[in-house]
């Protein structure tokens, strides 16, 4: 008999599962997402902050100097200043380190409380950096975000996509990254209508309100069931079995519980009982070496877009080009609103077209649009920095990073979230995951130290810089990324044993596998 591909598997799974997508769900997935508003709103937030003269001028005043002086020198270094990076960066490091204990604390309490802390942070750290006296206070607000950072990024993807019904996971986990999108247009309002505050006192109105998206995500969580895979994992049982009932709307849940139970037996087969006490260990044998892979290379790709490149400088960036500080800031609204709107193109064709086909779409979408943008400031600015640029100019380069955004936000965006979260076996899940974010945290905090020491040195040339990369990740995908549409999360693994290349790592271990089970039996 032939081995069930991961198809088969989607359409059996939505013959055999019973359930709907019940209010009760719809509205308990809504509130974790808003984990991702404090996400965004600080992705949104940094960059119109650092390019309000006031803000620099009490604690960057020499890159306030660089910029006002900058007239007759290079339009790519005038904000080039290790400090100010240092600034944005923190909170990224932050986010790394935290992420291996979040790892542990969300397998031992479940997502819901995870949750929870990280909405605890981001307040305490919002609260510091609203009322902030010095660069010290600061940085230590931004270390405090970077921890809430962690714990939302960490437990909400997983809590998304352990409530979803299989057939509509990737709708509901990108509801994440719409709350994201949300986070960042709601930002660059702030920071808009901030700018405009007499007083010189606007940005502390722009951080102080991160507070906001902390309270919602932090009451939010305490109204939350915790997830049916994480009350197996940790003992639960009848629990579990009565939060599948109330989020699938029936009382025919046998079928799906059984088969969260039998995945959670699996790993015991697989791994032996000492399994629940080395999650860490276990994520590391070769039967994981597909997910592993994708949870490294996923996040790695993602942050090679150049995204943050464009949403954290965006006004900084639009003022290197030539816009004024209130055009900047009005330019990164526009493209947090395109953001939004393409975020919901993902959302409504995700499980109908599929992962494969978003990314492949999207990825050649953002490749034309990078090589555009930096063939257009190539033309104005040269490789010396010097120039003016026209209004039309100016219009036509926001338009195509507009382009750009759209294509990232309906692949790259709500798909390098989703995949990670649902590719993994459940008790290596938040172990697997905490890898993910771990990595994009390390490659954010990359990206966002390098930025502007990159554009002043690489010029325009900063854009094919990752439109290269945008081309090997599109690639990527083709060969190597196998369809997840459709597959419960329970069930995932048949999805890498029938790939061409990922099922030689499972070549051995079904044969390991009945001999364990043999031999628990005698």
């Amino acid at each position: 008999m032939a081995a069930a591909t991961a198809a088969d598997v989607a359409e059996d799974t939505a013959s055999v599962y019973s359930g709907k997508l019940t209010l009760y769900v719809f509205l308990t997935c809504g509130v974790a997402a808003t984990g991702g508003l404090i996400i965004g709103y600080d992705i949104g937030i940094s960059g119109g902050v650092t390019s309000m003269d006031t803000f620099l001028g009490k604690f960057f005043p020499s890159v306030l100097h660089q910029e006002q002086t900058a007239q007759g020198t290079s339009q790519y270094c005038k904000f080039n200043s290790q400090p100010l990076t240092a600034f944005t960066s923190s909170l990224y490091l932050a986010a790394l380190v935290a992420s291996f204990f979040v790892a542990s604390f969300t397998r031992a309490l479940g997502r819901k409380w995870s949750m929870f802390g990280g909405g605890v942070s981001f307040l305490a750290g919002a609260t510091l950096n609203g009322a902030a006296r010095n660069v010290a206070m600061l940085i230590v607000g931004r270390i405090l975000l970077g921890i809430g950072v962690a714990f939302c990024g960490l437990s909400t993807p997983i809590y998304l996509s352990e409530m979803a019904p299989p057939r509509l996971r990737g709708m509901l986990n990108i509801g994440l990254q719409l709350m994201i999108t949300v986070g960042i247009f709601s930002a660059n309002l702030v920071n808009y209508g901030a700018a405009k505050i007499r007083g010189g006192w606007g940005w502390r109105v722009s951080l102080g309100l991160a507070a906001a998206p902390a309270c919602v995500i932090a009451v939010g969580s305490l109204f939350l069931p915790d997830s049916p895979s994480s009350l197996i994992n940790r003992g639960r049982h009848e629990q579990a079995r009565r939060v599948l009932r109330r989020i699938r709307g029936t009382d025919e849940v046998d079928d799906e519980y059984g088969d969260l139970i039998a995945a959670a037996s699996e790993i015991e087969v697989y791994s032996g009982c000492s399994a629940r006490r080395r999650p860490w260990r276990d994520v590391l044998q070769r039967r994981y070496r597909p997910q592993l892979a994708m949870a490294v290379l996923i996040p790695f790709f993602q942050q090679l877009t150049g995204i943050n490149v464009i949403m954290f400088y965006a006004p900084v960036l639009f003022k290197t080009i030539g816009l004024g500080g209130d055009a900047s800031l009005m330019s990164a609204v526009i493209t947090g609103l395109v953001n939004i709107v393409a975020t919901f193109v993902s959302i409504a064709t995700v499980d109908s077209l599929g992962r494969r086909k978003l990314l492949f779409q999207g990825g050649c979408q953002m490749l034309v649009s990078q090589v555009i943008i930096g063939t257009l400031i190539g033309v104005v600015f040269g490789t010396s920095g010097d120039g003016n640029i026209s209004r039309a100019l100016a219009v036509c380069i926001v338009v195509f990073i507009c382009v750009y955004v759209a294509g990232f936000a309906w692949s790259w965006g709500p798909l390098g979230v989703l995949l990670p979260s649902e590719i993994f076996p459940l008790e290596v899940r938040p172990a697997g995951q905490s890898i993910s974010v771990a990595v994009n945290m390390l490659c954010t905090f990359a990206v966002a130290e390098a930025f502007l020491p990159m554009l002043c040195h690489m010029r325009f040339g900063l854009f094919y810089f990752f439109s290269g990369w945008v081309l090997v990740m599109t690639l990527f995908v083709s060969a190597f990324l196998p369809e997840t549409k459709g597959v419960p999360i329970e069930k995932m693994t048949v999805v890498w044993r029938t790939h061409w290349f990922w099922g030689r790592f499972y070549c051995n271990q079904d044969a390991d596998a009945h001999v364990q089970v043999a031999n628990s039996k005698v």
